[in-house]
């Protein structure tokens, strides 16, 4: 499956170079067994949303390495791609980014000529891609723009989807400047959160890394030494701290700031897909 990562310290702008690039699991490496795309996402000064996209694998893409180490921001969304829609394209590669907003997703919906029809001209002018993925990370965009809320229309959106098209997976990361969400839906795929007051004592270069190191005089200062406070969210435990906590199956979480709240809005999907229904190429994506 596809592997999702998000970081969020609520303001002060960090390096996330330790989980992409130098954690026993990092994003990186995790590509290794996700060769068709990568990308990472941020927020500039002036608080948009910028992503840099390649369909390659991220340990074989020398922007994302540099980026992973140079880029400094309060909120990152990441994604290492297993195509199960459309091929290895840049338009394919996540996060996408709509309504300044970053996107990814991981998992599988069906339907997509219905979920279509749910587009307005509008709605569907910013997709480039073939993939599902895209089409949720658009139809999420317009339901939020209709409700003038994230959550609200975050909620609709997925309420929608796991009602009426077929799903086997749907567990996602929206980003906006200091804000994440994050949804593991169903039970199919696990996400996983470690949040500051969960995070265990560890010795430098430890789980107790929550954010790479704040910039001082040029130089990076290790997190051992001034440590930023961040919450992770990742498909993988990214390291060996204790404090990884799995996302309930439902779980929708909203970090805003550092505070992280759990809602659980959602039925069980009206037409599960199961691994036997899926084509050679999905089944193979989602390993």
């Amino acid at each position: 499956m596809c592997r999702l990562f998000g970081m969020t310290t609520g303001g002060p702008r960090v390096h996330a170079t330790f989980w992409l690039l130098d954690a026993p699991d990092s994003l990186s490496s995790q590509s290794r067994r996700m060769p068709d795309g990568t990308g990472l996402g941020w927020f500039s000064l002036g608080e948009e949303p910028v992503r840099d996209r390649a369909p390659i694998a991220a340990f074989r893409d020398a922007d994302f390495n540099a980026e992973a180490r140079r880029v400094v921001s309060h909120t990152f969304v990441s994604h290492v791609r297993y195509a199960s829609t459309g091929g290895a394209d840049v338009h394919n590669s996540h996060p996408f980014v709509m309504d300044d907003r970053l996107f990814a997703h991981n998992g599988v919906v069906r339907g997509l000529d219905t979920l279509g029809s749910w587009l307005t001209d509008v709605d569907r002018a910013p997709v480039q891609g073939q993939t599902d993925s895209e089409l949720v990370c658009a139809y999420v965009t317009a339901e939020i723009r209709r409700r003038g809320d994230t959550t609200a229309g975050l909620v609709a959106a997925v309420r929608r989807i796991a009602a009426e098209l077929p799903v086997f997976a749907l567990n996602l990361l929206l980003a906006e400047s200091r804000r994440l969400w994050a949804l593991r839906y169903p039970a199919t795929h696990p996400l996983w959160v470690l949040t500051p007051e969960l995070a265990g004592p560890g010795e430098p270069g430890a789980a107790r890394r929550l954010a790479a190191g704040r910039e001082q005089g040029g130089m990076e200062v290790a997190a051992h030494r001034e440590s930023t406070p961040a919450c992770v969210l990742a498909s993988e435990r990214l390291d060996d701290d204790p404090g990884w906590r799995a996302l309930s199956p439902g779980e929708l979480l909203v970090v805003d700031g550092l505070t992280a709240t759990s809602h659980f809005p959602f039925e069980a999907p009206a037409h599960p897909l199961t691994v036997a229904d899926l084509s050679e190429t999905e089944s193979s994506s989602q390993t």
